[in-house]
């Protein structure tokens, strides 16, 4: 049979949020079957605990809170309209709502004739998690105000009757588990549980003894024993979801205990593998970074956990929680740029999307974003008064800056989300936080990313530790040179929706932008799944000091011959982008894409080379020799200080969401237009290089200008086999990647390592040093210049020798795990 499908594949598309489309782990790491009534583990009264009837009803009725919102004026937009379609979906359901032996809807059958693991199994156990999803929508509809059918008695009676028809013939502690494993120990008891709390006072207590025994058989309290498997993460936040909400339904203070406790092991930070890394980066399934879909899931389920059992006998009083608070502004804030959460860090997510038009909307880049803002606003209720202070500026700028959808209107959101969006927009006593001006370097999973005032630059890059891509359930099939140098850029105020929309449907896969690739043909999900393909290569990373930063990766291309080293240096206004050693022998054509911009459907953005406007009719490509700079309107400018000859297309592609995710991508067909510009090595290049500068936002005068006067804004530009280094003066950077030890400019190192020297206005300067590779322990890096003290230096810096030259010796420097060295000294 067809290899097992992973977690949360079969979420039907209408009344699903964002946030329920995350992710699990591979499949195979969990047990096939369920023991038939297993033994219930002997646990104290709640009495014994501390607890009493009053804490259980409390936190039930906090548990509804969380899951229904306050603030909510039915009659107010965006509510009116948000519950007005929640009651028509629950409508819709409980028309077609029609039990049977083998299901409770005629298209979401779970009767498997043949269950084991297997893809056909995973989507009938897909068609439980589908049932009690669309069983907790008609008991939304029902106990949310201007719905149309709230307290309609014979909508909850349908609810009721589907329940007990669910425990009756599939979901109860005498069946056999079959399919995928997060469909019956998340998917389904999730909603079951939430369904069970809105619906409290309509159930008996032997109908939520019987729910609770079948929760119990598939979420033992063994399934938190271990943090491992499937239990790590996002997964076992969920899972203590589950044995909280359980707890509080039938009133079990071990289970809530439990949960409260279970939590503990995701806060401290990893060094490797899946969870929190001390430099901001989220991973899960060991090599995948996932900050923008797990991290989604992680950061939803602790804020909901942590706000249910603040002040109950079950608060979680673990010191290590400030980790998760240090995230918000260390890990996620980086990644959300006006309100769209980066696709870099999106994993497979990415494949999700839906046609243009569809009545369901987008699952895109702002969805994932906007419930990423509402989990930070619900977080800061578990913060310090100063945290949830910045936190709540923070969403504010985001929303106020949203130039592509609001995020306070999306229909996408739950009412409970939209509800913390709009408190925060209309709180008058917070002040937005302005775009902030930085640049950091995620080591562990080889991102970057650079903020200035008027645009966002993101850089992905993969390593023997980081996966070129994720595949997995049919997902993301033609993601494959994503971790090849792809580079994404945002405007203030424009192209937020660049990898919205269309994007990943209709673009072509093997000319992302940024990357150095190959033209071989590869297949739907080459290399393997679940982050299987990675190159062997160690020399992925950088060095920065917060305010500017050089990136270099040594790229070994997917199932290819292909070789080459990249950098990138981000600076003020613009990325200085370098390459050599590109060498394949694949037989293919060898390409660097300058740019492959996503103007959208009916864009005809002018596409301006060295001041001649080329033509706007589709499709048109052409070769443009000697080139000295391009322009696309309404986008931004690029210079070549080499004068390639430079390639460049004007297309419109056409594709379907199914042709990249061949589980639960529709299969209706659209278009979008592009504007391409590429450098071409040819098909068996040996030692090929390139050299060019982004400028996002530059006009196409300002573009001709940096172009004429390059030489005097860009004193210094090597790319050689050994090093890669650009100096530029008025910024008072010198920044250089070091293959090999070499010398650039006025600085030298004796083993690879990636240095940034910064002067600055106040007369000192900052030496920044990274061993990409952790490999070298012992490192002489040398800036050739007069130095009279060192004002500061890490403990790494065990000698500093200052006078004619400065000289830092570095000890330990491959046990930072990649991290920046930064030496603060003044020059004489």
């Amino acid at each position: 049979m067809s290899r097992p499908l992973d977690r949360r594949s079969f979420l039907q598309t209408s009344g699903v949020s964002a946030a329920a489309l995350a992710l699990a782990g591979p499949p195979g790491t969990a047990t096939a079957a369920t023991p038939a009534t297993p033994t219930a583990p002997a646990t104290p009264a709640a009495s014994e605990l501390g607890a009493a009837a009053e804490d259980f009803a409390s936190l039930r009725a906090t548990w509804r809170t969380l899951l229904l919102g306050t603030g909510v004026t039915p009659t107010r937009a965006p509510f009116a309209a948000k519950l007005a379609a929640i009651g028509d979906t629950a409508s819709r359901y409980a028309d077609t709502l029609s039990p049977a032996d083998g299901s409770l809807w005629p298209d979401a059958v779970w009767a498997d004739p043949d269950p084991d693991t297997d893809s056909e199994s995973y989507a009938f156990s897909g068609a439980i998690q589908t049932s009690y999803q669309r069983l907790y929508a008609m008991a939304e509809a029902w106990s949310q105000p201007g719905t149309g059918v709230t307290a309609d008695p014979a909508l909850a009676a349908a609810v009721v009757t589907g329940l007990d028809h669910m425990y009756a013939r599939i979901y109860n502690e005498r069946q056999t588990r079959y399919g995928n494993w997060y469909s019956w120990q998340i998917g389904a008891p999730q909603p079951l549980l939430d369904t069970a709390v809105l619906l409290y006072d309509r159930l008996s207590a032997e109908q939520i003894a019987r729910y609770c025994a079948a929760v119990d058989a598939f979420v033992p309290d063994s399934s938190v024993a271990s943090y491992s498997g499937t239990s790590t993460g996002a997964n076992r936040i969920d899972l203590c979801r589950v044995l909280a909400v359980r707890g509080i339904l039938g009133e079990n203070a071990a289970k809530v205990a439990l949960a409260s406790s279970a939590m503990s092991p995701v806060f401290p930070y990893v060094t490797a593998g899946d969870g929190l890394y001390a430099d901001g980066s989220i991973i899960q399934h060991t090599y995948v970074p996932y900050t923008g879909s797990y991290g989604a899931v992680l950061i939803d389920g602790l804020s909901r956990l942590l706000a249910l059992l603040s002040g109950s006998p079950w608060e979680v009083t673990d010191a290590g929680k400030q980790v998760v608070l240090d995230a918000v502004e260390a890990a996620y804030a980086p990644f959300l740029h006006n309100g769209l959460a980066m696709d870099g860090v999106a994993g497979r997510a990415v494949s999700r999307g839906l046609p243009p038009g569809a009545a369901a909307g987008q699952n895109d880049d702002h969805t994932r974003g906007h419930a990423i803002m509402a989990s930070i606003v619900a977080l800061g209720q578990a913060a310090g008064p100063a945290e949830n202070a910045r936190w709540r500026a923070l969403v504010k700028g985001w929303i106020q800056r949203a130039s592509y959808r609001s995020p306070v209107t999306d229909p996408q959101l739950s009412v409970a989300k939209l509800a913390l969006l709009n408190e925060v927009l209309d709180d008058d006593s917070v002040t937005a936080a302005a775009q902030p001006r930085d640049s950091r370097i995620f080591p562990a999973m080889d991102r970057a990313v650079h903020r200035r005032t008027g645009w966002v630059a993101s850089v992905s890059m993969a390593s023997k530790r980081i996966a070129y891509y994720e595949n997995g359930n049919g997902e993301n099939l033609h993601g494959w040179h994503t971790g090849s140098g792809m580079l994404y850029w945002w405007g203030e105020d424009f192209a937020d929706d660049q990898y919205s929309d269309r994007f990943w449907a209709t673009v072509d896969p093997y000319r992302m932008p940024g990357t150095t690739v190959s033209g071989k043909k590869l297949a739907d999900g080459e290399g393997g799944a679940w982050g299987a393909a990675r190159p062997d290569v160690d020399f992925v990373g950088g060095a920065g000091d917060g305010v500017y930063s050089a990136l270099g990766q040594h790229l070994k291309g997917l199932s290819s011959t292909l070789e080459a080293r990249k950098s990138w240096f981000l600076l003020e206004d613009a990325v200085i982008c370098l390459g050599s050693g590109i060498t394949a022998s694949d037989g293919a054509p060898v390409e660097t894409i300058v740019e492959n911009r996503h103007l959208g459907a009916d864009g005809r953005n002018t596409l301006t080379v060295d001041g001649r406007p080329l033509p706007t009719a589709l499709p048109w490509s052409g070769s443009l020799p000697r080139a000295r700079w391009a322009h696309i309107a309404g986008h931004g400018g690029y210079v070549f200080p080499e004068r390639p000859t430079l390639r460049a297309l004007r297309e419109e592609r056409t594709g379907a969401w199914h042709d990249i995710n061949s589980m639960t991508g529709l299969p209706d067909r659209f278009g979008s237009r592009y504007a391409t510009l590429w450098l071409d090595h040819g098909t068996a290049p040996k030692d090929a290089g390139y050299a060019y500068v982004l400028l996002p936002g530059a006009s196409a005068a300002a573009t001709a200008r940096r172009s004429a006067s390059l030489g005097r804004w860009l004193r210094a530009c090597v790319r050689t086999a050994g090093v890669h280094g650009v100096r530029v003066p008025s910024l008072g950077v010198t920044g250089a990647n070091f293959w090999s030890p070499g010398r650039f400019e006025q600085v030298s190192a004796d083993a690879p390592v990636s240095v940034v020297v910064r002067e600055r206005r106040d007369g000192t300067a900052v030496v920044c040093v990274a061993d990409p590779t952790r490999l070298h322990d012992e490192v002489t890096v040398t800036w050739h210049r007069p130095v009279r003290s060192v004002l500061s230096r890490p403990v790494t810096v065990t000698g500093a020798g200052t006078g004619r030259v400065l000289r830092l010796t570095f000890s330990g420097l491959s046990a930072t795990g990649g991290v920046t060295q930064r030496t603060v000294v003044r020059p004489a």
